[in-house]
């Protein structure tokens, strides 16, 4: 092709052969959509193709729309270009779009992380000529710890606040943060109680198939259970009427910001849990790696870096300039996230 495949409008990413858009901020005919956090999934759309798992958690969160389920690896052909799907193994249907038109093919992979999970289908490289990613963490320093000891060290602190007679709330995005620590919760340390917000993603995620421990709504507790049980909520509960119900608790915060250094203190929470749904450095670079793409495009995040090590690889890098970013800031009240570029529900 002489004209790329992929630019970028003021409606979002555009597929030009194929004549739709990809996570559009701004209300289009057609939306293909990677996953339904906010900044990638928004309302107004005449038309949503999605990953056949992830259409449940778009009709929770955006109502009643129009919507088509792709599975991943089906093939539809719009417009002479030939689209797919593929696990992105970011939360619960998120997916990349491969899209081939006259022999080339472009990979838009959304957010993505490369380590799997218990609640959503793992990563998949496609290959490509030329990949479209996030680099929400795309700086060296950001080198996760395995899930299975955050998840340790959580039911740990859990454990030792249930024997100090505290409850333990523990703060995350309401859609697949909370049900991927749900996914690690050990239920014998005591009751697992959850916001409204995220038992009714919960439910989703049950409906599709993905097993979480029983959970519970705080009414449903008697009050002498509480001081042994963990609360799962969003970042906007901090502070709010409902959360001053578990009286002496210990709170904590579950992000990919929390390795930076100050952060949990600018969140003012007792404890920091290391998670992100989000690739780190290492899993940025194997990605990128796997697609055997010569051309990378960065959408969001620490773009400048990210472009300037794949240049100095060889690659044909650049950046596209796109208003995903702060999904948190759906939670209105929660507090502000450290001022790092491409901070968001990580």
């Amino acid at each position: 092709m002489s004209a790329d495949m992929v630019i970028v409008r003021k409606e979002g990413l555009y597929c030009v052969p194929g004549q739709f858009y990809i996570d559009p901020w701004r209300p289009v005919e057609r939306a293909v959509i990677t996953h339904a956090h906010g900044d990638h999934a928004r309302g107004g759309h005449q038309h949503y193709l999605t990953a056949a798992p992830g259409v449940n958690v778009m009709k929770s969160r955006l109502g009643p729309i129009n919507i088509t389920g792709l599975a991943y690896g089906e093939q539809v052909v719009h417009n002479g270009v030939t689209v797919s799907l593929h696990p992105a193994g970011h939360v619960l249907g998120s997916a990349q779009v491969r899209m081939e038109y006259r022999g080339e093919v472009w990979v838009a992979s959304g957010d993505y992380k490369v380590e799997a999970d218990r609640t959503c289908t793992p990563f998949e490289p496609v290959r490509c000529d030329t990949f479209i990613t996030e680099s929400t963490f795309g700086l060296p320093i950001y080198r996760w710890q395995p899930e299975q000891q955050i998840f340790d060290d959580v039911n740990e602190w859990w454990a030792a606040n249930a024997a100090q007679g505290r409850a333990s709330v523990l703060l995350g995005y309401s859609f697949g943060k909370a049900q991927r620590l749900l996914s690690g919760l050990d239920p014998a340390n005591g009751p697992i109680i959850c916001h409204g917000a995220v038992q009714t993603l919960n439910q989703v995620y049950r409906d599709e198939g993905v097993w979480l421990p029983s959970t519970v709504m705080v009414a449903d507790v008697p009050k002498s259970e509480i001081s042994r049980s963990i609360v799962l909520a969003p970042p906007s509960a901090a502070g709010s009427p409902w959360i001053k119900r578990f009286g002496d608790y210990s709170d904590a915060f579950a992000s990919g910001w929390m390795q930076l250094r100050g952060a949990r203190r600018r969140r003012g929470v007792d404890r920091g849990f290391v998670l992100s749904d989000h690739a780190d450095w290492p899993g940025l670079l194997e990605a990128i790696s796997a697609t055997g793409a010569q051309r990378v495009i960065v959408t969001h995040g620490s773009i400048a870096v990210l472009v300037r090590w794949l240049q100095a690889q060889g690659l044909q890098a650049s950046g596209f300039d796109t208003e995903y970013g702060d999904d948190e800031a759906e939670d209105a009240s929660a507090p502000a996230l450290p001022a790092v570029e491409g901070a968001e529900h990580a």
